[in-house]
Formats: C-alpha cells, sequence, structure tokens
C-alpha cells in the first residue's frame, strides 16, 4: 500500500467520524476532486466533508494547491469529482450557495467609488444611481453593522485599510445568507490589529450563523488559535484533523521543516 492509498483510509475513517457528529444543519461533502491541468497533475483524490458551525483551515506549501481547491469549489475551472451539499435537518440536497472573499481586491487610487456604491452594485444589477434610498442605505449599514464596518459606508473604497477593506467584503460575501464562506488568504498584508479583529469576527460567525468556513491561509499562529479542523495539503489531503493533531504530526514536520508558528 503506497503512502496516497494509506492517507486516503485515515481520510474515510476521519469522515466516517465527522458523520457520527456532525453539528448544525448541513454537511459540504467533497469528493475524489481531482485537477489536471495539461499534462500536470495539480490535484488528486480530495475528499473532505465541511460542517457549518466549524472553521475548516487548509494549510500547505507554495504550490500545494490550495488554490486549485478553492476554484474547483467555486466551479471556476474543470474537474474530476463532485461537490454535494445536503441539508441535514431536511435530509435533502440542493443548491449549495458560497460566499467568496478574495485575497486581493485591485481598487484604483482616487476612484470616487463609496463603500455604499460597491455593496449596493452587488445587491442588484440596477445602476447605483437608481438605489439611492434611504431603505437601501440602512440595509447595507445594518449588513455593515455585522462587521463593525458600519461607519465606512460613506468612505471611499480606494482610502480604506487592508482590514477595513475586508471587513466591508466580507460583508458582501455573507448578504445572500450563503451555506459556504470562502476565504483565500483574506488577511494578506493586513496589520496585526487588523488580523485580530477579522479572525474575531469569523470566530463569531461560525458560532452565530448557519455557516460552513473553509480558510487558506499561511499565518499558522491563527489557523492553530481558531480552526476547529484543519487540513494538510499536497497535491491531496496529506494530514487533516484538529490544529494540534495536525500541528504536532510528523507530517507538518516534514512538510514545513521547523516549527513555523509560536506557542500560545
Amino acid at each position: 500500500m503506497n503512502q496516497i492509498e494509506k492517507n486516503s483510509m485515515e481520510c474515510q475513517t476521519r469522515h466516517k467520524e465527522l458523520e457520527s457528529n456532525a453539528c448544525g444543519l448541513h454537511c459540504i461533502k467533497i469528493n475524489h476532486i481531482g485537477v489536471t491541468l495539461g499534462k500536470e497533475n495539480i490535484l488528486n483524490d480530495v475528499n473532505l466533508h465541511i460542517h457549518c458551525g466549524r472553521l475548516t483551515s487548509i494549510i500547505g506549501k507554495n504550490g500545494a494547491g490550495k488554490s486549485t481547491l478553492l476554484k474547483a469549489i467555486l466551479g471556476e475551472i474543470p474537474h474530476e469529482g463532485t461537490i454535494e451539499f445536503k441539508d441535514i435537518k431536511n435530509n435533502v440536497y440542493r443548491d449549495l450557495k458560497i460566499g467568496y472573499v478574495p485575497q486581493h481586491l485591485n481598487i484604483a487610487k482616487n476612484t470616487p467609488t463609496s463603500v455604499y456604491d460597491l455593496v449596493a452594485s452587488y445587491i442588484s444589477k440596477v445602476p447605483v444611481f437608481f438605489m439611492k434610498s434611504k431603505k437601501t442605505y440602512l440595509k447595507i449599514k445594518e449588513q455593515l453593522k455585522i462587521f463593525e464596518a458600519d461607519e465606512l459606508i460613506d468612505k471611499a473604497v480606494c482610502d480604506l485599510s487592508g482590514g477595513e477593506l475586508q471587513r466591508v467584503l466580507l460583508s458582501i460575501a455573507t448578504m445572500n445568507e450563503p451555506n459556504l464562506l470562502i476565504l483565500d488568504e483574506p488577511v494578506s498584508g493586513i496589520d496585526q490589529n487588523g488580523m485580530e479583529l477579522f479572525y474575531q469576527i469569523i470566530d463569531r460567525l461560525k458560532r452565530e450563523y448557519d455557516l460552513a468556513i473553509i480558510l487558506v491561509s499561511h499565518d499558522l499562529n491563527y489557523v492553530k488559535q481558531y480552526s476547529d479542523y484543519v487540513v494538510l495539503l499536497d497535491k491531496t489531503i496529506i494530514k487533516e484533523g484538529t490544529a494540534d493533531e495536525v500541528f504536532q504530526s510528523n507530517t507538518f514536520y516534514k512538510t514545513f521543516g521547523k516549527l513555523v508558528y509560536m506557542e500560545e
């Protein structure tokens, strides 16, 4: 039996344990996802169950396939395998609604677009200048308030700090009440205070909303502190479990070569 087969058996055992202790109202099943670009195999037989009420973090070295996996889940690239969404409460399959926060949003300097304009343009296809109503304004401000961003509503997007912009993007990503929230390196370039606030908000989201969260991150300190489940990826899942199970494993040390996070 080769290492990939051993890892696959270990993952299947873990998935059975998760199903027997399923929390929340729904489960997302990623079954045998594989991605090949040209002749290069990017992902191979990735199997993962994502439960609501949990923050699942995906870690790995550069080139491990983390972003490719997100693109496959989002349906942006062709892939093998299936992604299923099951509503455990009603025991039925239905369409999966996904909210997505990208790593970067390129905003040109001196762009006059305000936070209100940005959010309003997402709510409706109607041009923003037709939506300058008090009702819409209050609705957007209330949504921003969840992420401690309501005071930014009239601020130009180009003047936002990295942390402020990410909180606005979180507001947008969750407006349609998604079942799955995907965060792709969301705190890249954000200062320490901004990172702390961001992860505190994510922690509150998973506890208070019927929402599953996938985070791709290189910030291993925060992954260890806030994650309910950690997946170590290297084209396939080579280790998964609680943060302690993954971070204390030989597989983790073999992957990163040394202790790359600070003890709490």
